[in-house]
């Protein structure tokens, strides 16, 4: 299976190191067990998922690619 990585490092880093731990120290804030706070938590996880991964759905509906095209590949296997 194929994947085409559509992110960037620097998306990558920034989803990993800001985002997530923002929404989670909000989620934790808010209270975890609320609902918005399970929300947080959940889009936390996407984060954290697709920056491991370095490929976003959501990039790939709207046709957004934030990686370096300067000898980057252009997909990888799985």
């Amino acid at each position: 299976m194929k994947i085409n990585i559509n992110m960037g490092s620097i998306d990558r880093i920034v989803r990993a190191f800001a985002v997530a731990p923002a929404a989670v120290v909000v989620a934790l804030i808010i209270g975890a067990g609320s609902v918005a706070g399970i929300i947080l938590l959940v889009i936390a996880g996407v984060m954290l998922a697709t920056s491991a991964v370095g490929f976003c759905p959501l990039y790939r509906a709207l046709k957004i690619d934030t990686r370096s095209h300067h000898g980057s590949a252009p997909s990888r296997s799985v």
